[in-house]
């Protein structure tokens, strides 16, 4: 089982600019995987969609997961199964694009992610950043 690619809506293409603008990461990829990683640390699953509209960005699941693609894609079967969800393909897509809607959602309403540093501050085990110099 394997997700082929990562659609997502216009509006979270423009919630992405903003955090590109806001952040200074570049790469959509890389704001997805924040996200996504924000969204899973959530105890609760992600709010269902009645139909989860075809999208404005579009990049394949090696793109989006990189050289760890494999270690997310694990990280969302887990989840699935603690959130009471079969594994198949079908639900490991809609799964990720709620999760993904929902991370983008929560980084966008931080108006504090001003940079990474930010971001590494959102981790719940990060380090004191103003004594290693971030």
């Amino acid at each position: 089982m394997s997700i082929e690619h990562v659609r997502l809506t216009k509006q979270a293409k423009d919630q992405l600019i903003r955090l590109k603008r806001r952040t200074g990461i570049l790469n959509w990829n890389v704001l997805c995987r924040w996200a996504f990683c924000v969204s899973l640390a959530e105890p609760t699953p992600p709010p269902p969609m009645k139909k989860l509209p075809e999208g404005a960005v579009d990049m394949t699941w090696k793109v989006f997961g990189g050289t760890y693609h494999e270690i997310y894609l694990a990280l969302l079967k887990e989840r699935c199964k603690r959130d009471g969800h079969e594994i198949n393909d079908e639900v490991l897509a809609t799964q990720l694009r709620l999760h993904l809607y929902r991370g983008i959602n929560y980084l966008i309403a931080d108006r504090s992610s001003k940079g990474i540093t930010s971001l590494l501050k959102r981790l719940p085990m990060a380090p004191n950043l103003t004594e290693t110099g971030l």
